[in-house]
């Protein structure tokens, strides 16, 4: 293990110099106005893999954003590790909120600030200089893949397509993925749990143009108003949603499952404070971890309508939006939930408007095991890396390709990431701690050592 943190403290500044220069191309798959930076960012990943030394890399063509396929195959009789990881990034608006440009990373407080920092640019590319590392001590005890997408922050649309048609190139012995975080850098944790999601948009249709909110208001159902009523009794006051069928296949934990959730650490006074709210709120009968793993919510990501310039403008809208995601827990499933949600909107649509609901993107909720040979070997590698054993824990967050990948490949994920609550992704101001990162990297190396060894006997 030495020469591992040998090998990273002589090479720490490129290691971090590498990572800054991905975190400057904004690959942001949501907007087509990046499409070329988007694509650049594939490229670089290409070049990166190459220069470490795998026996083959190609930028695969999707009808969207391409998939960076790599693979080193040492033996094939050895076990073998995917890697799955995405290079797109979540908008960066608004700018404004930003202490330094979103695209112009910078190291402060031995955090890297940027978008994509730590979602997802920085945790996946520990795992090129993981193999770096491993090259430079020979050969990888595994044979390593890697598939690396550019449109997970917009629901992963192609990649189940690429998975099904190259099923047998993809074939290993576990996927790792680093998009999750840890308790904090005293505790480490192993994420065994994700939500699914079901994300829709809402569109509501009062009169056939904007009014004068003076001559027609009072007389005229105002579409935002109207749609706020609508959202706002989508969940009551107990926190519950009240969207009927909603929580019909929701699992329930046991008493003793819930109570070794509680043994994480959490201090609710400090995760007050670090938000800078007053209370918490959510489901009632649920501790706030159990909200944000185990229980299913309904949020409104953004709304609009009307006249939002400067200045007034006395109108009247004609229509107005909204952006609603549902995070889910097993046994729902995301399609399901998106028509039970449909169903109940629309009926609960006065006649004063018209409505339409589009469904965007979804994806099944997921739990990986605790006693596979691939999980224990995670877990050993935390022990030696941060020399104390990680907590499992489930994550409020949603990475839908895990289902896929149990349903098509027949493998089981090990959810391997080491960001933190505090890195604010999808939020300005995004981070990613120095030390996670390059802690990170030795403990993927560690990874790939244990997982070899079980696998060999």
């Amino acid at each position: 293990m030495d020469h591992i943190k040998s090998y990273i403290d002589q090479n720490q500044q490129r290691f971090l110099d590498e990572l800054l220069q991905l975190l400057r191309i904004p690959s942001v798959s949501a907007d087509s106005k990046f499409k070329e930076d988007v694509l650049r960012a594939a490229v670089y990943l290409q070049d990166a893999l190459k220069d470490v030394g795998v026996d083959h890399v190609e930028i695969c063509p999707t009808a969207g954003y391409p998939i960076v396929y790599a693979e080193k195959i040492v033996d094939p009789s050895l076990p073998t590790v995917l890697v799955y990881g995405h290079y797109d990034v979540q908008p960066a608006d608004p700018y404004e909120l930003w202490d330094s440009p979103p695209f112009e990373p910078v190291i402060k407080d031995d955090k890297i600030y940027a978008r994509g920092a730590c979602d997802d640019k920085g945790q996946l590319y520990m795992h090129i200089k993981a193999l770096e590392i491993m090259m430079q001590g020979g050969q990888p005890p595994c044979n390593i893949k890697f598939m690396l997408e550019g449109e997970e922050e917009v629901g992963s649309g192609n990649l189940e397509i690429f998975v099904r048609e190259n099923a047998e190139r993809l074939a290993a012995d576990v996927i790792l993925i680093s998009d999750t975080a840890i308790l904090s850098n005293d505790t480490p944790s192993i994420t065994v749990g994700l939500r699914g999601l079901s994300y829709v948009e809402v569109e509501l249709i009062g009169p056939n143009r904007d009014l004068h909110s003076g001559v027609y208001g009072g007389a005229v159902a105002n579409p935002i108003n109207t749609l706020c009523q609508m959202i706002a009794s989508l969940v009551d006051e107990q926190g519950k949603i009240t969207i009927p069928g909603f929580y019909d296949r929701v699992q329930e934990l046991t008493t003793e499952q819930r109570a070794d959730m509680a043994k994480a650490p959490f201090d609710l006074e400090a995760y007050q404070e670090e938000l800078d709210i007053a209370t918490i709120q959510g489901e009632e009968g649920y501790s706030t971890i159990e909200r944000t793993g185990i229980r299913p919510t309904l949020d409104v990501n953004g709304i609009w309508g009307g006249y939002t310039g400067e200045g007034a403008k006395t109108v009247l809208p004609s229509k107005a939006y909204a952006k609603i995601s549902m995070r889910l827990v097993p046994d729902q499933d995301h399609e399901e939930i998106t028509a039970l949600f449909t169903q109940h909107f629309e009926s609960i649509a006065p006649n004063s408007v018209k409505i339409k609901v589009t469904p965007h993107h979804g994806g099944q909720p997921a739990v990986t095991p605790t006693d596979s040979i691939a999980f224990k070997a995670a877990s050993r590698a935390f022990e030696d890396a941060w020399g104390k054993k990680p907590i499992p824990t489930r994550d409020g967050g949603s990475i839908p390709i895990v289902a896929l990948f149990e349903e098509v490949l027949g493998l089981q994920t090990v959810l391997f990431g080491f960001g933190l609550d505090s890195d604010a992704i999808h939020s300005p101001n995004e981070s990613y701690g120095v030390f996670n990162y390059l802690k990170g990297i030795e403990t993927i190396v560690l990874f790939h050592k244990h997982f070899a060894a079980a696998k060999g006997n």
